[in-house]
């Protein structure tokens, strides 16, 4: 099956914790970072989801915000440092390649963020996930 949506990483479930309706799921990237996704139980069962499972992390790339530097008091649980590869600017948007360990993620932003936060090829940043955000695919 072929999707759109363009951030596809693999990773290892290291663990689930069920709740009444949905469930966290802790995922490990192939290139050793740790993320989070929440998912409906359902979800879990017909993915058959447990420890040492094979998964894609499936994340649309307007789900992907980008900061500048380490930020503190915020909610967002999955914060993956990369360097941004490639800008490529439209007329009201832009699309943010941006290079992390194991993979690559797009970030589709404003372009008056990229010039607000005067983000360029080579740039340090810091992906920002919800893990309501993250869908898993078995693998």
């Amino acid at each position: 099956m072929s999707l759109s949506i363009r951030n596809q990483i693999p990773g290892t479930v290291v663990s689930v914790t069920p709740g009444e309706v949905m469930a966290t799921v802790k995922v490990r990237l192939d290139g050793g970072q740790e993320i989070t996704a929440a998912i409906t139980l359902e979800a879990v069962k017909e993915l058959g989801l447990a420890a040492g499972s094979s998964v894609r992390t499936l994340i649309k790339a307007t789900e992907v915000a980008l900061a500048t530097g380490a930020i503190e008091g915020l909610s967002i649980r999955n914060r993956i440092p990369g360097t941004i590869t490639e800008v490529t600017t439209g007329g009201a948007m832009a699309g943010v390649k941006v290079t992390v360990a194991g993979g690559e993620l797009t970030a589709a932003i404003t372009k008056d963020a990229v010039t607000d936060l005067g983000l360029a090829a080579g740039s340090s940043v810091i992906a920002l996930i919800k893990s309501t955000e993250i869908s898993l695919a078995s693998v």
